[in-house]
């Protein structure tokens, strides 16, 4: 059983920067995908970031191509999302997420584990 816990959540302003964070526990962190993914108010959990357990080639959906930056240590069982030049559109709960699968999982129900969230507000 993995767990998952999110923090570095909060408001900032239009073009700012945040640095969110996932740790986790309770498995071998090492073997998992790791998946960002956030969800607006009365909107579906969209996908965000994507890195494979290998650290091989990274994904991002369109909307934030350019602009976030997924990365993780293995070694303190942590998973980043940078996120640049946010938009008031970026505002959500942000939710990390573990699959066992081996290739890109881009969609919720391939994730086997997930974390409570952290809220990102962009505002002025």
């Amino acid at each position: 059983q993995v767990q998952l816990v999110e923090s570095g959540g909060g408001l900032v302003q239009p073009g700012e920067s945040l640095k969110v964070s996932c740790a986790a526990s309770g498995g071998t962190f090492s073997r998992y995908g790791m998946g960002w993914f956030r969800q607006a108010p009365g909107k579906d959990r969209d996908f965000v970031a994507f890195i494979p357990w290998s650290l091989g080639a990274t994904y991002y959906a369109d909307s934030v191509k350019g602009r976030f930056t997924i990365s993780r240590d293995n070694a303190k069982s942590t998973v980043y999302l940078e996120m640049n030049s946010l938009k008031p559109e970026d505002t959500a709960v942000y939710y990390c997420a573990a699959t066992n699968r081996g290739g890109l999982s881009r969609r919720p129900g391939e994730y086997e584990y997930w974390g409570q969230g952290t809220q990102v507000t962009v505002s002025s």
